[in-house]
Parts: C-alpha cells; sequence; structure tokens
C-alpha cells in the first residue's frame, strides 16, 4: 500500500507540475495582452463573418480528412507489401511541411497553371480554382489526412492479434469482425482525431491568407492578424482568442465524451495476421484507396523537389546556420514537449494541451514579448522562446498520440505492477515507456518536424544573428532570391521529414508498423 501510495503521488505530482506549465505558458500571455490593452475589444460584423466562415471550414476540413483516413488507415493495416513502411512514413509528411511551402506545391499541382488544370484542358473539361473556401479546405485535407491516417492506423495496430484469430476460428463476416472489433476501436480514436484537426483548422492562418480568395474567407486568426497588425486593437485581439479557445475546448470535450471507452486488452505482441479482405474486390478497393492517397499526398512534395533542387547551389553560409539553428530548436523542443506529454498522457491531461493550439500563436507571441520586455532584450531569448512555444504547440499532437496507449498500458499492467511493488522508475523502464515505444517514436518524430518548420514567435523575436531556416526562407523570398530560397525550401523539406523518419523509425525498431 504504501508503495502504491508513492507511486500515484508521485504521478500525480508530475503531472500537477506539467499542467501548471502549460496553463501558466498559454494564460499568461493572454493576460499580459489584456492588461496591455485595458481591457476586452468589441466585435464588428466582419469579425462575426470570420468566425462563421472559420467555423466551416473547420467542420467541413475535420470530417474530410477523418472520413477519408478510415478506408486509407483500415487498406494499410491489413495490407503487408514491400516498401509499405517507407510510403507510410512519406505519407505523413506533408502534416509536417513547413505551410508556405506545401502551399507552393498544391498551387503547382491544383493552380492556374498546374497539373491538374493542364489534364482538364487536355480532355476539354472546364478549369479548377483552388483559390476560395473549396482551396482552404483542400489544403486543409491535404496537411490532415496523414495526421488522421496515423492516428487511426495506431489505433488497428492497438487491437491484439489474437483478437483476430479469434475472431476468424468463430467462422465471423467481415462485416461482423468490423462492427466488433474496428468499429469499436474507431469510435474511441476518431473522435479525438476529429478534435485535434478541427482545433488546427481554427487557428488557420497562412492557409487563408494564401489560398482564402478575399475578405469572405477570414478565418479569425485572420482577424486578429488585422487587429494587431494594422489596428494595434489587442483587447478585440484577445476577445477573438478567447473566442477561438472556447471552442476549441468545447470541440475537445465533445471529442473525449463521444471517445469514451476501453481499449482492447492487452495481448502478446504478435504481429496481427488479417483473415479478412482477401477477396479479389477487397484487395482492389485497398489497393485503390492507397495508391490515391499516395498520388494526392505525393505529388505537391515531388513538385517541391523539382523546383528546389537547382537552387541547392545557391544557398550562403548563413542558410546553413539557420538550419542548424533549426536542428538545435526541434531537439530541445521534442524533449520538453515528451516530457511534458507523458505525465499529461490522461483524458483531462488532453483537454488541457488543447489550449497549445487552440490560442492564437500571434496572441501569445505578442504576450511574451510583452512579459520579457521589462527583465531582458526579446532578441536575446529568440530561440529559447521558440523552443517553449515549438513544444507546447506540438504538445496536442503528442498526447493524442499517447493517451490512448498510455491509458490502455495503466489498465491492463497496472494492478500487476502494484502486486509486483514496482517503484515509479521501475514502472517507467520496465512497463511504461517500452510499451509505449511505438506511438513515443511517432509522437517525438511529429514534434521535431513541426518545431523544425515553424515560422512563429521566431518571426516576431528573431534578430539577422539568431534565424531559423523557416525565417530563412521567408527572408530569401522577401529579397527575390527565389532560387536560393526555392533550395532552402527543399533543405528544409529534407530536415523535418529526416527528423521525422529517425524517430518514428526508432519508435517501431522490431516492431511491424
Amino acid at each position: 500500500m504504501a508503495s502504491r501510495a508513492v507511486t500515484l503521488s508521485r504521478g500525480s505530482a508530475a503531472a500537477l507540475l506539467a499542467g501548471l506549465a502549460v496553463a501558466a505558458l498559454t494564460l499568461g500571455p493572454v493576460a499580459a495582452v489584456l492588461v496591455r490593452a485595458g481591457g476586452w475589444g468589441d466585435l464588428g460584423p466582419g469579425d462575426w463573418q470570420a468566425l462563421r466562415f472559420t467555423l466551416l471550414q473547420a467542420l467541413a476540413s475535420a470530417g474530410a480528412s477523418v472520413a477519408l483516413a478510415v478506408p486509407v488507415a483500415r487498406a494499410l493495416s491489413r495490407r503487408r507489401f514491400r516498401g509499405r513502411g517507407a510510403l507510410v512514413a512519406l505519407m505523413g509528411a506533408p502534416f509536417i511541411l513547413p505551410v508556405i511551402v506545401a502551399v507552393l506545391g498544391l498551387i503547382a499541382v491544383f493552380g492556374q497553371n498546374g497539373l491538374a488544370n493542364a489534364a482538364l484542358r487536355w480532355l476539354g473539361l472546364p478549369e479548377m480554382t483552388i483559390y476560395g473556401i473549396h482551396g482552404v479546405i483542400l489544403a486543409h485535407v491535404f496537411f490532415n489526412l496523414p495526421l488522421a491516417v496515423r492516428l487511426l492506423l495506431q489505433g488497428w495496430l492497438a487491437i491484439p492479434a489474437e483478437r483476430f484469430r479469434l475472431a476468424a476460428s468463430l467462422g465471423l463476416s467481415p462485416w461482423a469482425m468490423f462492427r466488433v472489433l474496428e468499429a469499436p476501436m474507431l469510435l474511441r480514436i476518431a473522435p479525438g482525431a476529429f478534435a485535434v484537426i478541427f482545433v488546427i483548422c481554427l487557428s488557420s492562418f497562412a492557409v487563408a491568407l494564401t489560398l482564402g480568395g478575399g475578405p469572405r474567407a477570414t478565418t479569425v486568426e485572420l482577424a486578429i492578424y488585422q487587429a494587431v497588425r494594422f489596428d494595434f486593437d489587442l483587447g478585440r485581439a484577445a476577445l477573438l482568442s478567447v473566442i477561438q479557445l472556447a471552442l476549441a475546448l468545447a470541440a475537445g470535450l465533445v471529442a473525449l465524451r463521444l471517445g469514451a471507452g476501453s481499449g482492447f486488452g492487452a495481448g502478446l505482441d504478435r504481429v496481427a495476421r488479417r483473415w479478412d479482405g482477401q477477396g479479389r474486390l477487397a484487395r482492389l478497393a485497398d489497393g485503390l484507396w492507397i495508391a490515391l492517397a499516395a498520388v494526392f499526398l505525393l505529388t505537391p512534395l515531388a513538385m517541391v523537389a523539382l523546383r528546389g533542387l537547382p537552387g541547392l547551389a545557391a544557398m550562403g553560409p548563413g542558410t546553413w546556420e539557420a538550419a542548424l539553428n533549426s536542428v538545435t530548436v526541434a531537439l530541445i523542443s521534442t524533449a520538453l514537449c515528451i516530457a511534458w506529454a507523458l505525465p499529461l498522457a490522461t483524458r483531462r491531461g488532453e483537454l488541457v494541451g488543447l489550449a497549445g493550439i487552440a490560442l492564437s500563436p500571434l496572441v501569445l507571441g505578442t504576450g511574451l514579448f510583452l512579459i520579457v520586455r521589462p527583465v531582458v532584450n526579446p532578441f536575446a531569448l529568440a530561440l529559447p522562446v521558440t523552443m517553449v512555444v515549438n513544444a507546447l504547440v506540438a504538445l496536442p499532437f503528442a498526447l493524442r498520440i499517447l493517451r490512448p496507449e498510455a491509458e490502455a498500458v495503466r489498465a491492463d499492467y497496472g494492478r500487476l505492477a502494484l502486486a509486483l511493488g514496482l517503484t515509479r522508475m521501475a514502472w517507467l523502464r520496465l512497463v511504461f515507456l517500452p510499451r509505449l515505444r511505438r506511438p513515443l517514436g511517432f509522437a517525438a518524430g511529429l514534434t521535431a518536424a513541426l518545431s523544425m518548420g515553424d515560422l512563429g514567435v521566431i518571426a516576431l523575436f528573431a534578430d539577422p544573428d539568431r534565424a531559423t531556416l523557416p525565417l530563412q526562407v521567408y527572408r530569401l523570398m522577401g529579397s527575390y532570391q527565389m532560387h536560393a530560397a526555392a533550395g532552402a525550401a527543399l533543405l528544409l523539406l529534407l530536415l523535418s521529414f529526416g527528423a521525422f523518419w529517425i524517430f518514428d523509425r526508432g519508435g517501431r525498431v522490431n516492431a511491424d508498423a
């Protein structure tokens, strides 16, 4: 009993400290902005229009991403073929791309002079436009479909192989197997995936700015940008940010309510052999879904690579220094994010973590600037502040990945650990961390890649000597060095994907993913 009390108290203390740190880093900057503004501002008609558009595109984007991810993830879960691991990793690349780089790739494919319109003209069909609400939704699906696929695929891989063996021995039909095994998993995982993607789309900025096509396609984040940049109405910016936070927390509460339920228990960690879906029509359908998803996600990446190769030779030494800064920021941000995520990998902890992407990065950046300015030169803290904010923004993704498996491990092995009298460190070293290796690798890779490509706080704090690679790409584009910018963008793509692959592969060593 004493060992149990010590273990629980240490775990609760770690979760409490992590939760307090996240709350301080999200609510503190908002409070600083409010103090500086002298109170809340008033919303105008344009702000209400932005709110309606934001909700519409976020619901459509999240719904389409999760709905399309279900057949793709199911196909990947029951098909084994050469290069499958590399394809799964490559299909995750769009989500880790810097937004501006990915938008350029989408325009190269779906823009007026892109590949899709060239094919439509050749077929004599009407051309499409990527600008407007459908362009915003298309870009959001491009970014978030890989995340939804990986989250759902993780759920399929978590079903013990023994359950599939039992279903096969009972002679269950494919529909019965789906209803008994797969549908409960989807009801547990899909609402959380929808909530995370919904919150991501709530805070859409660069996508709406480049593909919105006009004032009618203004998001709340764009309205915050206009309030801060052009009107310097910090009160209105803070109010919009709090509204955005409330919407995100509401989505998180609904997802937690709908996603309640336990897993399938512990297995023997065998590779799940699927007896369902072996018919010709099922194999054809799975292959078609995998092929369509691969073409949709990988073609824009190929266009970015083709346009960036000639510019690699045009990069100067400043670009390589910026790349080193980005690698450093990514590694430290990843360590900090995982340190927060492990104790917060609970239902309540995931709700706390949603604040990281629910609050406007523009308001967070402005608030941090106001907090540190009386004490120290903000430019001297450019990289450390960027590390902290990147870890905070990536925390919801890490928690969404880790929480289902962490709760399953606690439920399946918690009593055994108490019966054996394991200490907190022994529990982490022998049970908890080894069984979370695969989702930990995925979460760490995602965090590192997102941190590598972030252009947020660093743009507010950076001086010429402390640039990261995304900021360097932005500066090269601003000085019309387009070849060098394309080369730097390709380097950023390679570093982001490389960081993701190394961590993700490390979590899947000796495990089939």
